[in-house]
């Protein structure tokens, strides 16, 4: 028992290796969040309701990888900031920037329910006013959510580790586990099932028919839906395996995945989005196009 117990506690996550990777894959992250929210504010046909839940996936995405980024620095450069109120600070943010991101995806198939199941009987819930007013909602509830991280003492300064909340306070960790990942991912599944069955049986039912707008939308929604989610998901798997298994591989693994998984989710979005995808070609074959006859040009002159 003593000798398992000296075993794990000198088992320490090497964050000399993980904590830049994991800022790369930030950095990376950043930039091509960045350019779709460009994309998006300067092209005014993609001023719709649908990007605007987008664009908010994307501040959410930003804020996770720039609080990531902060957290490492304090970790590995700014080791002279031993508070362990700073501490709960980057606590918070660092949780609340996690959930930022699962629970914008919450807001996502919520208004995909709106649009899809909802608004026959009640259209006043695909208009712009109702989605501003559910991601104010959703923003308070991502405020309120992590704030135990701050209003207890349960994290504190520890040498060489992340400002995050210890095991050892099994309350504060089952409250994590429930608010921070059960609860947004059963709301998005129960919410894929209200929308899936109903349109599977949309044969059947004109109503719903009606609301379908191609002859294969039942398969885009739902499939655009479930990878969306299943991305992000996956990059927290480890996370949550270690919560359970309290085995440190999962979590050094899982330090890396999930900002990993925020890269591949924001290509699955280019690639699931054609208009964007579109643009993305446009732009960058327009750069091209301006750089090829200078080539041409200077050849010419030196012959």
């Amino acid at each position: 028992m003593n000798s398992s117990t000296s075993e794990i506690a000198n088992y320490r996550t090497d964050y000399s290796i993980i904590g830049p990777a994991s800022m790369i894959f930030a950095v990376i992250a950043i930039i091509i969040t960045s350019i779709i929210l460009i994309i998006v504010l300067l092209t005014k046909q993609f001023h719709t309701v649908t990007r605007l839940l987008t664009c908010n996936t994307c501040l959410a995405s930003l804020l996770y990888c720039i609080v990531q980024c902060v957290n490492y620095s304090y970790l590995l450069v700014i080791t002279w900031d031993k508070s362990d109120q700073s501490c709960r600070w980057r606590g918070y943010f660092g949780y609340m920037s996690m959930i930022a991101f699962l629970y914008s995806y919450v807001l996502q198939v919520i208004s995909r329910l709106f649009f899809i199941i909802l608004y026959t009987k009640y259209r006043w819930l695909i208009t712009l006013r109702t989605h501003l007013y559910l991601i104010v909602i959703g923003w308070i509830i991502i405020l309120v959510v992590p704030s135990p991280a701050i209003l207890t003492h349960d994290i504190f300064f520890r040498e060489g580790e992340l400002c995050w909340v210890t095991k050892t306070y099994k309350l504060h960790t089952y409250y994590i586990i429930v608010a921070y990942y059960v609860i947004p991912i059963v709301l998005i599944i129960v919410i894929n099932l209200f929308i899936y069955i109903p349109v599977y049986y949309s044969g059947k039912n004109t109503t719903i028919q009606r609301s379908i707008k191609r002859n294969d939308r039942d398969f885009i929604i739902f499939r655009n839906i479930m990878i969306s989610f299943s991305v992000y998901f996956l990059g927290g798997v480890p996370i949550i395996i270690y919560m359970f298994t309290d085995i440190e591989f999962f979590y050094s693994v899982g330090v890396i995945s999930v900002t990993f998984a925020v890269i591949m989710e924001k290509l699955v979005l280019i690639y699931l989005d054609r208009e964007i995808r579109n643009m993305l070609k446009h732009f960058f074959c327009q750069k091209r196009t301006q750089v090829m006859p200078l080539i041409i040009n200077a050849a010419f002159i030196v012959h």
